[in-house]
């Protein structure tokens, strides 16, 4: 079950990825080489740190716990609330 699941929330976080570089690049216009080597790096360099954290903090505790921790991470997209608004305004 554990597996399936996994591969659900995989697939609804990775079809995400498009939309935020596609918005990542309409805030620096005429960057787009720029914002999308920044983004894959970033995306992929705290990926690598993060699951070796995890493994860490798996090795010291448990993986019951990690799951726990990890239920909780989605919370961190309530910061998008904070994105600023690009749509021009108009007067």
């Amino acid at each position: 079950m554990v597996g399936i699941l996994s591969i659900v929330i995989g697939l609804i976080i990775s079809s995400a990825f498009s939309a935020i570089l596609v918005y990542a690049t309409e805030l620096l216009p005429g960057k787009v080489d720029l914002v999308a080597g920044l983004f894959f790096g970033f995306a992929f360099g705290m990926g690598g740190l993060g699951s070796a954290i995890l493994g860490k903090l798996a090795d010291e505790t448990s993986i019951v716990y990690i799951f726990k921790v990890c239920a909780f991470l989605p919370l961190i997209g309530i910061l998008t609330s904070f994105l600023p608004n690009i749509e021009s305004k108009k007067a």
